[in-house]
Parts: C-alpha cells; sequence; structure tokens
C-alpha cells in the first residue's frame, strides 16, 4: 500500500529519466487520506488538456473525478476515496489537440480485465508471503558462466490444457506444481516463459504487450503469478521472462498516441512504426519512455522475484533500417544506420538491472553479427550476460534437413560456429520461433523414415547440449511433436505412450543430468580453453570429433557424432590419455528408442598417436547417433 504522493524530488527523477522505482508512485496506489481508505492514482499525459479516472465506481463517468496536474511535469494526480480492490478503471483524457478524447488503461497498472475488456484493476500487490529464501540465497550462482544453465521455454497457455472441461487453461495455482514437478523430473535448470504482461490478442503470444505491469488475468491474479514463480523456486527452477522493449500494439486502450500525440512513440513512422508486426516502435531518446522500460525491467526482478530477462528482437532495435527499404528510414546525427538512442538504452537497461541485482541474468535475441552484445558496457558492449546464437541454431537445423547422403557436402555447416564460438557468451536456443508460421515441427523436418526422424531428433539435442554454450529448448520439442506448435492447444502429451517419443523425452532428461553433472560439459560453455576438434573435417564420412573440457583432466569429455544412418564401426580418434574411456552418453541406446549400436560400456586407449594426440580409442559411431565418454582410472 503506498503511503504518499508524488514528491518533487519524485517528478524531477521521473523527468530526467531516472526514477527507477517509478512504479512505486505512478498508476494506481491503494492509500488513505485523513483516515479515509481509498486509491491514489497518477498518469503521466503532458499534452492532455483534462485527465479523469473513470471505472464502475462512477459508472464511467469522464466529469466525475478529474486529477490535477502536477507542475508541469505533465504528471497528473489525485486521490479517490472509496476506490477499492479490484475496481475497473481508465483514465478519461482530453487532449490539448485537436478536440481528441480517447479512454486509456493504466501504463503502470498491477492488474488487468480479461480480455477482450481492457480496463486496468486497482490491485495491492504487496503481501505475499515468499518461501524462496533459499533460492534467492544461491542464485547468483546459478547465473555464472561456468554453471550449467538449461533453459525450458513455455507458454503457460498451451504447456497443458484441461480438455475434460472445455480445453481451458490452466491457472497459474494449478500450473505451479505441474510444471516444477516436470521441470525438475526433466533437469532444466530454468524456465522461460513467454511474455505474460497483459495483451489483448491470444495469437500474439504476449509479444504484443499492452499491460506492462500486470500479469496477464487468462491465468489469474498477480499473487497467483507469484505462486507460480515461488513454487518453481522451491524446486530449484530459475524463472526468466520474455520481455518485449522493442514494440507495442496500436490498440486504442494501450501506450500509442497516448494524450493525442505520439508521447511513447515516434511521430515519424520512419522512426516509430513497425512494418514486419504493424505496431509502434519506442522513443528511446525521451527520457520519460526510458524510465518506463527501466522501470518496468526492475520491477518484474523486485516485485515477481524473476531471475532474468530475454530480451526480444533486440536487432530489430539496433539498427535504424531493420527491415526497411531505402527511402523508409532516417539515418542517425552521422549518417549510419545505428540506432544510436537505443543502444544507449540497452546498455543503461543492462547497467541498472545489474547494479540492482548483480544475481539475475538478461539474455538478448540479436540475430545479427552486433558487437560485443554480450560484453561490459564499460568496453563498449551492450552489457547482456548471454547472446542467443541464432547462427548455431539455423546452420544445423539447415543441415540435418538435407537428406544423410548430401550432407558431406555441407560439412562446414557444423564447423563454421567454432570460428565464433566464444566472441559472445552464446545461449543455444531452439526455441518457439523455429516450430512456427508453416516451419513445420523440429522432427518434421527431418527425412528419412520414421525412426530415422526421431533419430536425427535425438542426435540434434544431443549435439546442442555438448557443445559449448547454454541451452534451450521450447515445450513440445523434447516429445518430438509431428505438428508445429499451436497456441491454442496443449503440446502432444499423447505421444508419451509410443515407445519412440518416450525415449526421446528420456533422452533429453538425461542430457541435461549429463550437462549438469558433468564439468567438462559446461564449466568452460564461454572459454575457449573448454574446446578442442578432434577431428573436424570428416566430411566424407559426416562425422564430427570433439574434446571437452573443464577445469581438471579428469573431466575431459570426448564427443563423436555420426550424422548418417551407416553405422562407423573401427572409427579411431586422437585422445589425450591412456586408460578406459567409459561411454556416458549414447543416443542409439534401446532405452531411448535406439537400435542398440554402442561400445559395451566403453572402450580403452590405445598407446597409439592420432590426431596429434599420444593415444587413441577405437570406436563404434552408432547410426545418426552421439555417444560421449569419459576417462575412468589408467
Amino acid at each position: 500500500m503506498s503511503t504518499a504522493a508524488l514528491t518533487d524530488f519524485d517528478v524531477h527523477l521521473w523527468s530526467e529519466g531516472s526514477h527507477f522505482r517509478a512504479y512505486e508512485k505512478m498508476g494506481a496506489h491503494l492509500d488513505e487520506q485523513n483516515g479515509t481508505p481509498g486509491t491514489r492514482f497518477a498518469v503521466w499525459a503532458p499534452n492532455a488538456e483534462r485527465v479523469s479516472v473513470i471505472g464502475d465506481f462512477n459508472g464511467w463517468n469522464s466529469d466525475s473525478n478529474p486529477l490535477n496536474p502536477t507542475g508541469s511535469s505533465g504528471i497528473w494526480e489525485g486521490f479517490l476515496p472509496g476506490v477499492n480492490q479490484g475496481a475497473a478503471y481508465k483514465y478519461a483524457i482530453r487532449s490539448r489537440y485537436n478536440g481528441y478524447r480517447v479512454d486509456k488503461a493504466d501504463p503502470f497498472g498491477f492488474s488487468a480485465e480479461m480480455r477482450p475488456s481492457t480496463a486496468s484493476k486497482v490491485w495491492d500487490i504487496e503481501g505475499y508471503d515468499w518461501s524462496d529464501d533459499e533460492w534467492l540465497a544461491i542464485r547468483k550462482g546459478v547465473h555464472g558462466q561456468h554453471a550449467p544453465m538449461s533453459v525450458y521455454e513455455v507458454h503457460l497457455g498451451s504447456w497443458r490444457r484441461v480438455p475434460e472441461e472445455g480445453n481451458r487453461w490452466l491457472t497459474y495455482r494449478e500450473m505451479a506444481p505441474q510444471l516444477a514437478d516436470y521441470c525438475h523430473e526433466m533437469g532444466f535448470t530454468h524456465v522461460e516463459l513467454l511474455p505474460i504482461s497483459e495483451h489483448p490478442f491470444d495469437g500474439s503470444w504476449g509479444y504484443q504487450t499492452v499491460g506492462y505491469f500486470a500479469p496477464t488475468s487468462r491465468f489469474g491474479a498477480p499473487q497467483d503469478f507469484m505462486f507460480l514463480v515461488d513454487t518453481l523456486h522451491q524446486r530449484g527452477i530459475g524463472v526468466i521472462l520474455d520481455w518485449v522493449p522493442a514494440h507495442f500494439p496500436r490498440d486504442e486502450h494501450g501506450l500509442g498516441y497516448f494524450d493525442g500525440t505520439h508521447l511513447y512513440e515516434h511521430a515519424d513512422p520512419r522512426l516509430g512504426a513497425h512494418q514486419d508486426w504493424g505496431t509502434f516502435i519506442f522513443n528511446f531518446g525521451r527520457n520519460e519512455v526510458v524510465n518506463f522500460l527501466i522501470s518496468n525491467a526492475l520491477f518484474w526482478i523486485d516485485k515477481y522475484h524473476l531471475d532474468g530477462l530475454r530480451v526480444d528482437a533486440v536487432a530489430s532495435m539496433l539498427y535504424l533500417d531493420y527491415s526497411r527499404k531505402e527511402g523508409e528510414w532516417i539515418p542517425n546525427r552521422f549518417g549510419g544506420r545505428e540506432n544510436l538512442e537505443a543502444i544507449s538504452f540497452l546498455r543503461k537497461f543492462n547497467e541498472r538491472v545489474y547494479q540492482e541485482y548483480p544475481d539475475v541474468v538478461t539474455i538478448a535475441e540479436e540475430s545479427t553479427a552486433w558487437p560485443m552484445v554480450s560484453r561490459p558496457t564499460y568496453v563498449g558492449g551492450l552489457g547482456f550476460g548471454y547472446k542467443w546464437d541464432m547462427g548455431w541454431m539455423h546452420d544445423s537445423l539447415k543441415y540435418l534437413e538435407h537428406d544423410p547422403v548430401h550432407r558431406k557436402y555441407h560439412h562446414n555447416a557444423l564447423s563454421f560456429r567454432m570460428l565464433y564460438a566464444f566472441g559472445e557468451n552464446y545461449m543455444l536456443p531452439l526455441s518457439h520461433d523455429e516450430v512456427v508460421h508453416g516451419k513445420g515441427s523440429l522432427i518434421a523436418k527431418m527425412p528419412g523414415d520414421d525412426w530415422q526422424k526421431l533419430a536425427s531428433l535425438r542426435l540434434l539435442f544431443g549435439y546442442m547440449f555438448v557443445q559449448p554454450g547454454k541451452k534451450l529448448l521450447f515445450m513440445g520439442d523434447e516429445l518430438g511433436q509431428w505438428e508445429e506448435w499451436n497456441h491454442d492447444s496443449s503440446i502432444a502429451w499423447h505421444l508419451l505412450d509410443n515407445a519412440g517419443h518416450k525415449g526421446l523425452q528420456r533422452w533429453v532428461r538425461d542430457l541435461n543430468t549429463a550437462y549438469r553433472g558433468e564439468r567438462g560439459l559446461h564449466e568452460f560453455d564461454c572459454d575457449p580453453a573448454g574446446f578442442e576438434w578432434i577431428d573436424a573435417n570428416d566430411a566424407e564420412g559426416s562425422v564430427l570429433s570433439f574434446l571437452r573440457k573443464g577445469y581438471k583432466r579428469e573431466d575431459d569429455v570426448v564427443v563423436v557424432c555420426n550424422f548418417t544412418p551407416l553405422v562407423r564401426s573401427n572409427y579411431r580418434i586422437g585422445v589425450p590419455a591412456g586408460g578406459t574411456w567409459v561411454e556416458i552418453l549414447n543416443s542409439d541406446a534401446p532405452l531411448y528408442g535406439g537400435s542398440g549400436q554402442g561400445n559395451f560400456g566403453g572402450t580403452k586407449a590405445a598407446p597409439i598417436p592420432c590426431h596429434g594426440r599420444p593415444y587413441c580409442l577405437t570406436v563404434l559411431a552408432p547410426p545418426l547417433g552421439i555417444v560421449a565418454f569419459k576417462r575412468k582410472g589408467k
């Protein structure tokens, strides 16, 4: 509950763009005045002639409860007695330009009506009794570059539904124990939630946000979302939120043309309109807009204990000519294509987040070769903790779509990544974007019969987990879903009745176990000291072999990937030490749905130089399979 109105210092900080807890004063806050309970409202509308609060408490009458301007700040404020928890409201704005009138939802509203209704709701988000102290005490170590990080990407509306009740969604509270138990059983370290901020259109999956400070009412109240986060934390699962500062929708009740002027967005469509998505682009050069967005980022970490933010569509922010033809964009003051204001904003965002919460993580979805995305701002970077490796994703999927007989002609698509793999702190994503808009499911991309498709998917997942970099897998992919993702239905849980699909799920679980348990597979995820090629050049056999290393030599893991359906018997690879090398992973094992080709649990190194190393292993590389070995004594 708020205890004070805006002060002159609040107004000063807001105007200069440094009020990073603006949500404590802006918006609607339960309060009392002269002993009378009610709600205090504050909204920024500098070009308004008049602002009033309308709602179910005054018959939506714009004459009943006008707000007062706060000096020349552009902020309108007022206290309304008798307006209590759950009251629906909007701001009725009359612009000083052209007599424009509009009813707007609260940009800082903590809750919102269920769509298609569009009002904000007065809501007290304090008072939840958190039980995640143990998690918060250890989470800094969870996000370090030397720690394993395996992320399960989830769309809450379609992870699991209730077909017996009209295919309805699970609520936050219903989902909490089920999702936490599943992620814990599967070995994921984190959940990444597609945007849960309030949005009017289901088909946007949350990426067209209107209520930046309100968890969507589709699944429950704000405290219910807190319960979901709390439950995941209690099971040792971190929670990352997909956050969208790049653009926002044009819905009349939203941020666009807020007070009869282009307040949050640029007026010139060459700067302020996103052509691909039909949305507005934030004006990152305006102090108050930067203030709004950074406050929002901190809000989710502060009030909802979130452990990180994955920032969507960073490339669209960085380039003024992103997806634009000549004449459709305006160069920066130096004549270049870089969006200097957006760059400044992203650096300020990362600096502020890590300054106030050094134990969380920020992740960039950035699809170009922009330099130093995940490097500190003090050396010229953008300051993110990690960057999605979109190049690895595209190259790997394109390679696997080729018939195995043709893969030898595309071998460099696999080996190319190691030329840049440590230029950033990378996360390897197989995300929702790869299984929508007609792209088909992951398994549908694989050539061959059903057995070969499942084997290829096991190989893809195995290849991802043994590569340097953190991991991300979209829900349903671990089941080998045949249809591409549909946000209106549950993922295909029934596939687990099939042994092949059940085996694939078991494989993902065991990959997580190996990745987390084997230091050689994660300690140097972001450091070239953790990787050595054994043989990157066997294009004819379509085989890759390499070494993953940890701090200690005994943590070394040898990996062999066979991208053809042929068994590669007596395949020699050089290794750094003698002794027995135990097979710790084999994607062709029968329990995963494989054919059972393997190495009888391990093999002994011979003192024969090979690949520039003093010893060699003679192994069997299973068809469309991956095997990994770890040294056990002499």
